[in-house]
C-alpha cells in the first residue's frame, strides 16, 4: 500500500505568503501607465512614446480620462476609438459593462474595463476585457446616435477571390520574375480562386502550341 503523501502546512502557508507579496508588489495601472507630458516618457519604464502619437497625445483622451468624469464610470455608455473612425466605415466601438477603477490614481483616471465590442458592425457575444485603454484616441457616442448604431446591420462580406501563395512557390515566383526582368517584383503575387477561361480541350492544345512555338520543335 503507497504511503500517503502528508499536506506540508507551514510550507503551503510559505508559498500563499510568496504569492501575495508577489501579487502586491505589482505596479498599479496608474504607475504602469503614467506619462510624462513634459518628455513623453513613462516614468515606470522610461520609454518613450512614438513620435506619430505625441499630437494624438495632446488632443485625444484615454478611456478612463472619460470614464472618470461620468456617472457609474460609464457603464452601459459606448466608446469608440478614432483609429476606428478614420480606418473602418462600419461602426465600432465598445459598450462598457464593467469597470475596475485604480482608486490610487490621482483622478482616478486608470484601471481595467470591460465589455462587449462591436467591430465593423459585427458584435461579438462574449464579454471581454478592454484592451488598448491606456492609448489616447478614445472618444465617447453621444447618446442620440447610439440607437443609430446600434441598429446597423453589416452587409454580407465579399467573396474571396484572391490567396497568397504558398511560401515556397512565392520564392519560386519572385526569384523567376527577378531573373527574367532583373528587379523585385512590385505587387505581391496572388493566386486567384476562380478562373475566367474555360478549361477546354481547346484551351490545353492552344497552349501546347504556344510552349512549342516558344521553346522550337525538338529535332
Amino acid at each position: 500500500m503507497a504511503k500517503k503523501k502528508q499536506l506540508r502546512l507551514i510550507a503551503e502557508m510559505a508559498r500563499k505568503i510568496r504569492a501575495y507579496r508577489e501579487l502586491k508588489s505589482r505596479p498599479r495601472e496608474s504607475q504602469k501607465y503614467a506619462l510624462d507630458y513634459g518628455t513623453m516618457r513613462r516614468p515606470h519604464t522610461g520609454k518613450m512614446l512614438p513620435v506619430l502619437a505625441w499630437q494624438d497625445v495632446r488632443r485625444e483622451s484615454r478611456l478612463f480620462s472619460l470614464l472618470a468624469g461620468m456617472r457609474l464610470f460609464g457603464v452601459g455608455r459606448l466608446f469608440t476609438r478614432k483609429s476606428w473612425l478614420e480606418d473602418h466605415t462600419e461602426p465600432s466601438y465598445w459598450q462598457i459593462t464593467k469597470v475596475k477603477v485604480d482608486y490610487t490614481a490621482e483622478n482616478l483616471d486608470h484601471g481595467k474595463a470591460w465589455g462587449i465590442l462591436t467591430l465593423k458592425g459585427k458584435q461579438e457575444s462574449e464579454v471581454k476585457e478592454v484592451d488598448k485603454a491606456m492609448y489616447h484616441d478614445w472618444r465617447l457616442v453621444p447618446k442620440h446616435m447610439e440607437q443609430q448604431l446600434k441598429d446597423f446591420v453589416p452587409g454580407p462580406e465579399p467573396p474571396v477571390r484572391y490567396v497568397p501563395y504558398p511560401p515556397l512557390l512565392r520564392a519560386m515566383l519572385l526569384a523567376k520574375h527577378k531573373k527574367a526582368a532583373g528587379s523585385v517584383l512590385a505587387e505581391e503575387p496572388v493566386l486567384p480562386l476562380k478562373r475566367d477561361v474555360l478549361l477546354s480541350k481547346d484551351y490545353f492544345r492552344s497552349q501546347e502550341q504556344e510552349a512549342q512555338r516558344t521553346e522550337g520543335t525538338a529535332v
